[in-house]
């Protein structure tokens, strides 16, 4: 960073103590892992020295520490959203009691919102001629003036503030970004009346997708009822094309969220004879007409609280606003939207009332996890649209995504599916079938008094996709696989015949030699070798290379489920250690575990680490040997319940030491055992695979079953 650089981004950060950041903290900012940071300052010298400590955490000069990481190009963050970022990561310091949070997100907004306006810096005026420019952009105090004079000790606090807003909106692109990233932050400052409300920035984007707003003409109303704190207007109008001149609408019972949502539709160009934003339930629709697009996620009630009736009602409300060709997609409770209701209640004839008057276009059940503050609440959404009764088509889009993660790839799936059922007047395009919906009619549902507004069937072409038109040659394939383990199983070892240890007691004339890790790795008969830290996202299915983690070598997944590509390893991950055939893989995290790596050429993730033996050891160390009785030795001194760790570690553990020939003897009889264990799990996940496979083409009714020998016809 030059000087001038380094100059302007002073002017975010005062130099106060409170500017101070942990590693947490640094590592959020850098956008790494936990434990980089703390490597960071062990393996470089120029890393900045903590400044302070507090409950035990050294503390970091914020500035230092940004600085440090711009020079040296460290971490994951874009060098331009360091300085942002930094600010928003410290923005908690300005919080006392006299200045809350919803004042620091108020006036912080409002100043650039007020920036955007007077198209100038503002840390160069004094805090009387903001506030005078202020009051006369807004004269009737709609959205800034009193933002801003609820800022207390304003002939300091102010000032700063006016320099941090100013710094912010640099760094971004636009004020409109600058004025997200602040919204970004209000859960981690502690705002929650702006955030309880809204769902997950991924389906706020799906709804502003699927609504069609894009091909909406030019000119057009757009409404969001509820608009709580604007994220769902904000998505709309970015995902408008660009110059539509659109009018935007909202509504919010808050007024401190309505004035937000104005200062937000504001810095993002809507001209103010464009915007309408009323405090309460209804939109200024005599004011500005009815919308042609009406999007709106209704308010969350408790389900002890929920009443189905109540809540078809404010659907039903919404609908008024629609005239002839409008559209309208709410999102609110499944178990009033979608799911089964009191035959021929009031909520169910009221349901069903949407189906005759041919409003209900489509119904979508989405998962848990659609809004961040109430994990349990599932949620569904309707598409509506108002047809003259001659254009009505009678049929309804029935989608189901209850069983889908809430990715991008999925939302954007449902948002296909839906722009193609609007595409097609809602009739249904025959080159394209819904993925996880069908078009049913309307009639069909109309005629089950409290049936739900879901699939009840799988769609028709689902029987034509490849997993369904393989199943036969997969299932044939796994018949002639446990054919091929049945014969192996006979050319290995006869599993028919009994296993036998022949144990017996040892003499009280020979006594076991005693040894420990720690002593077989002083002896030089044993290496240790560390596991290396790999980033969750770095670990596929399709990689390269097997990475072990602590789960493999506890068994508790299948080795080779995770591998990391070359590319990948080549590039970030320079140091790490592939391992050789025959080490063991150690783990004392969450329990202990032993994995012996026939092969080799696998990446241990830590905190597992490697055991490795030395070839010229005397006498040998077997490595299934010395895995087995580790474990036997591990859980002689496993944790006990409540205690941080083991009373041993894996170095100071226990362990015979065998002569060579009590060794080898043990050695074979662990090879047979792992052969037959081997075997039998093969054959049993064979099993497994054939009987799920065909219980799922008899369920959907894509398969049948021919006679089978002593069977009748």
């Amino acid at each position: 960073m030059t000087s001038t650089g380094q100059e302007a981004f002073s002017r975010i950060v005062p130099e106060l103590p409170s500017w101070r950041i942990t590693y947490t903290e640094i590592a959020t900012l850098a956008q790494v892992r936990r434990p980089v940071p703390t490597t960071w300052s062990r393996r470089h010298s120029d890393f900045p020295a903590p400044v302070a400590h507090k409950d035990g955490r050294p503390l970091f000069d914020a500035c230092a520490v940004v600085d440090w990481l711009t020079t040296t190009g460290r971490g994951n963050a874009d060098p331009r959203h360091l300085r942002a970022e930094l600010a928003l990561y410290t923005l908690a310091a300005w919080r006392t009691p006299a200045l809350s949070t919803s004042v620091l997100v108020g006036a912080l907004t409002a100043l650039i919102c007020l920036r955007w306006q007077l198209d100038a810096p503002l840390s160069g005026e004094s805090w009387d001629a903001v506030l005078a420019q202020a009051d006369e952009l807004d004269p009737e105090d709609t959205y800034v003036s009193a933002e801003l004079r609820a800022v207390p000790e304003p002939g300091t606090i102010g000032p700063q503030l006016a320099a941090l807003a100013d710094e912010l909106t640099e760094a971004a692109y636009t004020p409109a970004e600058a004025f997200d990233w602040i919204l970004e932050v209000r859960r981690r400052l502690g705002s929650h009346d702006l955030a309880a409300d809204e769902p997950t920035p991924a389906v706020v984007c799906a709804l502003a997708a699927l609504s069609g707003v894009g091909t909406l003409q030019e000119g057009s109303v757009v409404a969001t009822p509820y608009a709580c704190s604007g994220d769902l207007l904000a998505a709309l109008h970015a995902r408008s094309a660009e110059g539509s001149g659109h009018t935007y609408l909202a509504a919010d019972s808050d007024p401190v969220r309505a004035r937000l949502v104005r200062r937000r539709m504001l810095v993002r160009g809507v001209n103010e004879f464009d915007l309408g934003v009323t405090e309460g339930e209804d939109l200024p629709v005599d004011d500005w007409g009815y919308p042609h697009l009406l999007v709106s996620v209704l308010p969350y009630e408790p389900a002890e609280n929920r009443s189905p009736q109540a809540v078809l009602e404010q659907v039903q409300a919404l609908t008024d606003y629609l005239d002839e060709g409008s559209t309208a997609v709410v999102l609110g409770p499944a178990d009033v939207l979608v799911r089964p209701l009191p035959r021929h209640s009031e909520a169910d004839r009221l349901r069903r009332s949407f189906l005759r008057d041919g409003l209900l276009k489509a119904t979508v059940s989405l998962p848990d996890g659609a809004f961040p503050y109430r994990p349990g609440y599932r949620t569904a959404l309707w598409v509506l649209a108002r047809t003259s009764a001659e254009h009505r088509t009678g049929l309804v889009l029935l989608a189901d995504y209850s069983a889908q993660p809430l990715t991008e790839t999925v939302l954007d799936a449902l948002a296909e599916d839906i722009a193609i059922w609007r595409a097609a007047t809602w009739l249904g395009d025959r080159r394209h079938e819904p993925r996880h919906a069908v078009i049913v009619p309307a009639k069909d549902l109309n005629d089950r008094p409290g049936a739900a507004f879901t699939t009840q069937h799988r769609p028709p072409m689902a029987r034509y996709t490849r997993d369904v038109i393989e199943r036969p040659v997969r299932i044939s394939a796994l018949e002639q696989r446990l054919t091929e383990l049945h014969e192996q199983a006979g050319q290995r070892t006869d599993l028919r015949t009994a296993l036998s240890v022949q144990a017996v007691l040892r003499p009280d004339d020979q006594p076991v030699r005693r040894t420990t890790v720690r002593r077989l790795l002083d002896d030089r008969r044993l290496r240790r070798r560390p596991g290396h830290r790999f980033a969750h996202e770095h670990l596929t299915t399709d990689g390269h290379y097997t990475v072990l983690t602590p789960d493999e070598v506890l068994g508790i997944a299948p080795p080779g489920g995770r591998r990391i590509d070359r590319g990948v390893l080549l590039t970030g991950y320079e140091h790490a250690l592939f391992t050789e055939p025959g080490d063991i893989v150690v783990t004392t995290s969450p329990r202990f575990g032993a994995y012996v790596d026939e092969e080799g050429l696998s990446l241990v993730a830590a905190p597992a680490r490697i055991l490795r033996v030395h070839p010229d050891a005397d006498p040998p160390v077997l490595p299934r040997v010395l895995a087995a009785l580790l474990r036997a030795a591990a859980a002689e001194y496993a944790r006990t319940s409540g205690a941080v760790r083991a009373s041993r570690g894996i170095e100071d553990l226990l362990i015979p030491d065998l002569s060579r020939r009590e060794a080898e003897r043990f050695d074979v009889m662990l090879a047979e055992i792992e052969t037959r264990a081997h075997l039998l799990r093969e054959q049993s996940a064979a099993l497994d695979d054939l009987a799920r496979l065909t219980a799922a083409g008899i369920a959907d009714g894509t398969l049948t079953l021919q006679n089978l020998p002593g069977t009748d016809d």
